[in-house]
């Protein structure tokens, strides 16, 4: 299975999570603005992004990307992760419904999130997680 983990991070936490999540699936990882595939060429794609402001996705790269891939999660199995400092998770929630709006097959049926700099169990969570994904 070709798997992709695209992700922005603003601070690195996302990252350390883009990084754990592409370890537990055997896959390569992406920034947003690094990223110059299709998400046509892969079976299962993994997209980070934290919380900003008042808990939404990032706004100049992250969420122009999402909205331009939208119309191809259809059937997609994704998977969803990102860090925050704030709020209770709702940036996420929303981020789930969008995506299974979008017709996207949820790995474990939600996002996953950690609080900050993600400790040993998030990053171990993220790795099982991409493990998940690549099954």
């Amino acid at each position: 299975m070709k798997t992709a983990v695209i992700y922005w991070s603003g601070t690195g936490n996302t990252e350390a999570m883009a990084k754990a999540v592409a370890e537990g699936a055997g896959a390569e990882h992406f920034t947003v603005s690094d990223f110059s595939g299709s998400i046509d060429d892969y079976d299962a794609v993994a997209l980070g992004c934290p919380a900003m402001g008042a808990e939404v996705l990032e706004e100049d790269e992250f969420e122009p990307f999402l909205s331009s891939v939208e119309d191809k999660l259809n059937g997609k199995k994704v998977a969803l992760f990102g860090s925050y400092g704030w709020g209770d998770g709702e940036w996420m929630r929303n981020w789930e419904e969008r995506v299974k709006a979008d017709g996207a097959v949820l790995v474990n049926g939600e996002g996953l999130i950690a609080n900050e700099t993600p400790s040993d169990d998030d990053l171990e969570n993220c790795r099982q997680l991409g493990k998940a994904l690549s099954e």
